[in-house]
């Protein structure tokens, strides 16, 4: 398995900094493969035989960490700390923190080398510090590695006892210019409501939330909400964002009386409940899920492509995790006939106006480069963050900006769309990508053992991929910058670094004679053809009925629909 290159980024940046830290926090969004980069730097740290544990709050990232581990370093012995078993023979663990984080299972743990945070945000509870100050008294040279999507708290509590550095920070608009996540699309909209909302009072964590529903909690806002929806997302998936239980009480039942099948979820409910609510939404029986601080985070249905804030956020971190929620590309195999290309963000609670578009927080400096990232000190405490940040990912400080646009009334000008340059993947590669017939409609990239394509038909693209021993899977369908990466992720998942290098070798090379037996007549006479031009041309000669069945088939479904 290889990393993207902006992977490798990550995990270099982060390996230096434990090496001249000690400790060190790295942050990544959705989509960014934050097991992968985990488990990389994990592997990259233990290579002379240290002794590693990863933590984790629950069951499933304990399982999708070590599952992942395996795959990226293969051959490193693991095991388990949680409810059913307790070993520390690997030389790595995966634990779950309320298991380890007991005084019975603490005395039992190793001395480690490694301590590695996942969802590091959590790092400075008491059942973390129980762990992290048992591994630093037992070890003061450990190092402690810390990975979040979200690094700022809620309750204003920072990292900085734990981390006092962030050694590189993924942006959501890299990943939505790479083709890893589709771009949002949001609409700020005012029905009436936008002064009374800029006058809350904000409370240790957020806005009062009471007092957001005060004014957002009226009929004829929900009226206009729906009406918006309508008109703008009508057809599409949707997650709805509320102030209060009773808010959302009242609009999940304004969808309902407008013929909108919809369903509820917040924190009071049961868990058998919640996961009922959620099972009928993946599997399309509703369409709008209405919730209250539940599916921030931790949550995910690719197929959501329209998000509705019907609230503020004093946190931009919280903004990006409530817009994340539809920011995932669709797997067409596991969701057919979904054709996903953006999501449509409605943002009735003036989050958009605080904080500006997402592309406030993007940079597109420095994506590719490798070794030290560009950083500076936060005036509020001290830590050492990417120059890029506009808000501290250790304590929460805000940084202005010089170039902020000012409206009328000296606010900041809000932007109601998400501008981003595409990030070339066929420049950034570690597979060279071939232009089948020259018509940049057929592109092809092949390995050792696997091969991807992406194939423009009737104004849409679709990504195929192909390995040893496996049918062709269809990997995307949708815009051509997520296809692209759909089919690079599927190389990098089956090819090795070794088989990307030599491949590339191929490029100055001729093509042999056996190449030259299965292709036509006429490549014999093209004396500009290389091996590994040769080697895409028999390898969709090889595959073509394969390739065009699969896109047959992902485009029947759309065309029944249109």
């Amino acid at each position: 398995m290889r990393l993207r290159p902006r992977q490798k980024t990550f995990v270099e940046r982060s390996v230096a900094a434990l090496a001249s830290r000690g400790n060190t926090l790295g942050v990544a969004p959705t989509g960014a493969g934050k097991a992968i980069m985990l488990s990389a730097v994990t592997g990259e740290m233990i290579g002379d035989g240290a002794k590693a544990c990863v933590v984790a709050h629950r069951d499933e990232l304990t399982a999708q960490n070590r599952a992942k581990f395996q795959r990226v370093v293969p051959g490193v012995a693991t095991s388990v700390i949680d409810a059913t078993e307790k070993s520390w023979n690997g030389q790595v663990a995966f634990a779950m923190v309320p298991t380890l984080a007991r005084a019975s299972n603490l005395a039992d743990m190793p001395r480690l080398d490694l301590l590695v945070v996942d969802e590091a945000h959590h790092a400075v509870a008491d059942s973390y510090r129980r762990i992290i100050d048992r591994v630093r008294a037992a070890n003061p040279d450990a190092r402690i590695f810390g990975v979040t999507a979200t690094p700022n708290r809620g309750d204003r509590k920072g990292l900085r006892e734990v981390f006092d550095n962030v050694a590189d920070q993924v942006r959501l608009g890299e990943l939505i210019a790479s083709g890893h996540l589709v771009p949002p699309r949001t609409f700020v909209i005012d029905v009436g409501v936008q002064d009374e909302l800029r006058s809350v009072r904000k409370t240790m964590s957020d806005f009062d939330m009471a007092e957001v529903a005060g004014i957002m909690d009226r009929a004829p806002v929900t009226d206009e909400v729906i009406r918006h929806w309508k008109e703008k997302a009508g057809d599409r998936q949707t997650v709805v964002f509320c102030s209060t239980v009773a808010h959302a009480e009242h609009v999940t039942d304004a969808f309902r009386a407008a013929g909108v099948s919809a369903a509820l979820i917040h924190g009071d409910l049961v868990a058998e409940t919640r996961k009922a609510i959620l099972a009928d939404y993946a599997a399309g029986d509703i369409r709008v899920v209405v919730n209250v601080a539940v599916l921030t985070e931790g949550w995910d249905h690719p197929p959501t492509s329209c998000v509705v804030l019907l609230r503020p956020s004093s946190y931009k971190s919280t903004m990006i995790q409530m817009v994340g929620r539809g920011l995932r590309t669709v797997d067409p195999e596991e969701h057919p006939g979904i054709v996903k290309t953006d999501c449509v963000v409605l943002d009735f609670g003036t989050s958009s106006l605080i904080h500006g578009t997402l592309e406030q927080d993007v940079d597109l400096d420095g994506k590719t480069e490798t070794g030290e990232a560009p950083t500076k000190t936060c005036p509020a405490c001290e830590a050492e963050i990417p120059l890029a940040a506009t808000e501290c990912p250790l304590c929460g400080e805000a940084f202005p900006r010089e170039d902020e646009e000012v409206g009328e009334g000296g606010g900041a000008a809000p932007l109601s769309g998400f501008m981003m340059t595409e990030i070339d993947l066929l420049k950034r590669s570690s597979f060279a990508w071939v232009d089948l017939y020259g018509t940049d409609d057929a592109l092809m990239a092949t390995g050792f053992t696997a091969w991807g394509g992406i194939f423009w038909l009737d104004g849409v693209w679709y990504a195929i991929g192909g390995a040893k021993g496996e049918r062709p899977h269809l990997l995307g369908v949708g815009e051509r910058t997520v296809c692209l990466a759909q089919a690079d992720d599927w190389l990098n998942t089956h090819e090795t670094d070794e088989s990307a290098f030599k491949t590339r070798s191929w490029l100055r090379q001729p093509p042999t004679e056996k190449q030259l037996q299965y292709l036509p007549p006429e490549c014999r006479h093209d004396f500009g053809l290389t091996r590994y031009r040769a080697s895409a041309l028999m390898t969709f000669g090889f595959n073509k009925r394969a390739i065009r069945q699969l896109i047959d088939a992902a485009a029947a479904p759309e065309r029944r629909a249109a």
